[in-house]
């Protein structure tokens, strides 16, 4: 939705800002991505070093239509070169750059005609796997970044009437130590963060970066030749793997809470088999179609456990108690006790995959397995063994 136009300005960083989303009874502050950061530092460097003149601020536009006014901060500055930093300011949104700054230095180019070159610099990642935005061996400054970048610093060549070629490094100080905070090391971006944003503002809260994560990952696999996917909530599942079985699950896609969301995305991409392997205190929620298993979107984990015992024929008592439990763990324990574990699991999972199967619109066969802390494996759907042979595939083949 449009902002009101008395809303489309915006002072960084922290506390200035104008723009505004509302969640619930609460107003949240959007925060500018580091593309913006990036287009407005070389906005700055490139006035001055074509006017020779000072600036401390400078606004550019956004690809969302706003308008966003940037600080100009650690000015630097030679005849044929100025450098110059904008503090990343990620709003109210949970952003391990929020605080970095990130740098832009631009020098005359002699190459002839009128280019302006981009490039990473320190704390700028370098891409090293295929299906990113970049190719292999770019800097890990994506697409709409780029364009921003350019459109502004011509926006400057232009206005001072300068017709030659202009070369724009992006640095991050801090890029490499934040790195190790997100995604990159996994998407195979090395040595820095990524220069980011396709709106040029970070809304807050959102989950499309994770989304974004997500398809890229899944992307990477298909680019190189995978039809089969294997898809864990998190960490506790590739250690799980790891430990039961040694294999090792670090080429997963880390699905988060959004399983629904990931399954749409792999049959979209085409993958025809995807592995689920998660913890029975997620994936018991699958098993009764919540595709999102974040505890804000629903939570009957007890419920469906003392339905599925009750079809396994578990004493009432036995199911009375499962439903006062307040953990998994608890539950899992009573249907030891009762001699219904294992079929009670084993029709989990094959309600997982039904559920699974139906997100993706019968276009892809799901397997999965389930385990806990404190009874390891619990059950494993009929065509998980195969998974076996296709992980130690993917590890020969490094996908």
């Amino acid at each position: 939705m449009p902002l009101p136009s008395a809303m489309r300005f915006y002072t960084g960083p922290y506390g200035k800002g104008k723009f505004r989303q509302k969640s619930g009874e609460c107003i949240m502050r959007y925060g500018f991505t580091t593309g913006s950061c990036a287009a407005a530092a070389a906005k700055a460097a490139a006035y001055m070093l074509l006017t020779g003149k000072d600036k401390t601020e400078i606004t550019i536009e956004t690809p969302k239509g706003l308008f966003y006014r940037a600080r100009i901060l650690d000015i630097s500055r030679r005849e044929d070169m100025v450098s110059c930093g904008v503090e990343k300011d990620g709003g109210d949104d949970p952003d391990v750059t929020t605080g970095a700054r990130i740098y832009a230095k631009v020098s005359f180019e002699k190459d002839g005609g009128q280019k302006i070159m981009i490039e990473g610099g320190a704390g700028v990642g370098r891409v090293t796997k295929p299906g990113l935005d970049q190719p292999v061996g770019s800097a890990a400054i994506n697409r709409v970044p780029r364009e921003m970048i350019q459109k502004e610093v011509m926006e400057v060549c232009r206005s001072a009437d300068y017709k030659g070629s202009l070369r724009v490094e992006i640095s991050v100080p801090e890029g490499e130590r934040l790195a190790g905070h997100t995604f990159n090391p996994r998407l195979g971006i090395a040595g820095g963060i990524s220069i980011l944003g396709t709106s040029g503002i970070v809304e807050p809260m959102s989950s499309r970066a994770i989304l974004d994560t997500i398809r890229t990952e899944l992307n990477q696999k298909k680019v190189l030749g995978a039809d089969y996917v294997a898809v864990t909530p998190g960490n506790y599942g590739q250690d799980f793997m790891k430990r039961t079985y040694g294999y090792d699950l670090d080429r997963s896609v880390k699905c988060s809470n959004f399983i629904g969301d990931t399954i749409d995305l792999a049959a979209e991409l085409g993958f025809r088999r995807v592995l689920l392997t998660g913890h029975i205190g997620k994936l018991i929620k699958v098993a009764g179609g919540i595709m999102n298993t974040h505890s804000k979107e629903g939570d009957c984990r007890m419920e469906l456990l003392a339905a599925f015992a009750v079809k396994e024929r578990a004493e009432p008592e036995a199911c009375r108690r499962i439903l006062d439990c307040v953990n998994t763990e608890e539950a899992l324990s009573i249907l030891k006790e009762s001699g219904k574990l294992r079929p009670v699991m084993e029709h989990a999972a094959e309600k997982i995959c039904f559920y699974l199967e139906k997100r993706a619109g019968e276009r892809l066969q799901a397997d999965c397995i389930l385990y806990s802390n404190e009874f390891g494996e619990l059950a494993k759907s009929k065509g998980a063994k195969r998974w076996f042979t296709l992980l130690a595939q993917d590890a020969e083949r490094k996908i």
